[in-house]
């Protein structure tokens, strides 16, 4: 599937996420809803890679991407106190996406899926918490944190939907992603929670080090978990890109 059409696709269910929970208050004061186009393509990566798709599992990938988006917004107010009218719009925002994508999955009957969202945003859950207590961990161990939390929703959705052969490869990816973004928060001298997290663990320059050899290592996974795929030239450029990552 040539690039464009890629992008296309990603743009759609976009849309169709941005339809699913459009209200003119929180688009007031908090703006659209945040959604990660590169989670969009991982959901959506089975239908670009030529699998039996339907309106149930579009419908499925939009509930998912409205997932995303409520659990972000929560995000956004961690390390702020909800005071103003904003941050406490923020909040209602999140609990507004929660209830649309609760009502969407009510409405289809999909018990499945309700029960592996539910397991993933647990599991996502735990591993947020876990990263805000005072305890030492390794860099494998913070590296699967973050994984857990990237990935966690986008798992349940394959495995709902025998979908599980991609799961691999999405972990990988956008593990690098999180890991490179910890990176250039580094750089700007913008440490995240979970950054300085690590910084109390290992120290500045140890963190540096740690982080890029946790990305060479997690490009070393996703290169062999490709090769075993077997994706289209197209589908291994885009997720090349992803990380950042020109050519391979």
């Amino acid at each position: 599937m040539h690039a464009t059409n890629i992008q296309k696709a990603i743009q759609q269910l976009k849309e169709s996420i941005f339809v699913r929970v459009r209200h003119r208050a929180l688009l007031q004061y908090t703006g659209a809803p945040v959604v990660d186009e590169n989670q969009l393509f991982f959901l959506l990566l089975p239908f670009l890679n030529g699998e039996p798709w339907h309106e149930g599992l579009q419908e499925s990938a939009t509930t998912v991407g409205i997932v995303q988006a409520s659990l972000f917004e929560h995000d956004k107010i961690k390390e702020k106190d909800a005071i103003s009218k904003e941050q406490q719009l923020t909040v209602l925002s999140g609990d507004y996406y929660s209830g649309r994508y609760y009502e969407i999955l009510a409405h289809t009957g999909n018990i499945v899926l309700i029960q592996k969202l539910a397991q993933g945003i647990v599991e996502r859950c735990e591993q947020e918490i876990a990263a805000y207590e005072h305890t030492y961990r390794t860099m494998e161990q913070w590296v699967n944190n973050l994984s857990l939390i990237e990935t966690a929703i986008i798992r349940k959705f394959y495995e709902a939907h025998g979908f599980n052969k991609y799961s691999a490869v999405m972990v990988h990816a956008l593990t690098i992603q999180r890991l490179q973004n910890e990176m250039d928060a580094f750089h700007r001298y913008a440490l995240t929670a979970v950054g300085r997290a690590m910084e109390k663990c290992f120290g500045q320059q140890e963190l540096k080090h740690l982080l890029t050899v946790a990305i060479e290592e997690q490009q070393k996974l996703l290169t062999a978990e490709l090769a075993a795929l077997q994706l289209s030239d197209e589908l291994q450029q885009f997720i090349w890109r992803i990380v950042k990552v020109e050519t391979r």
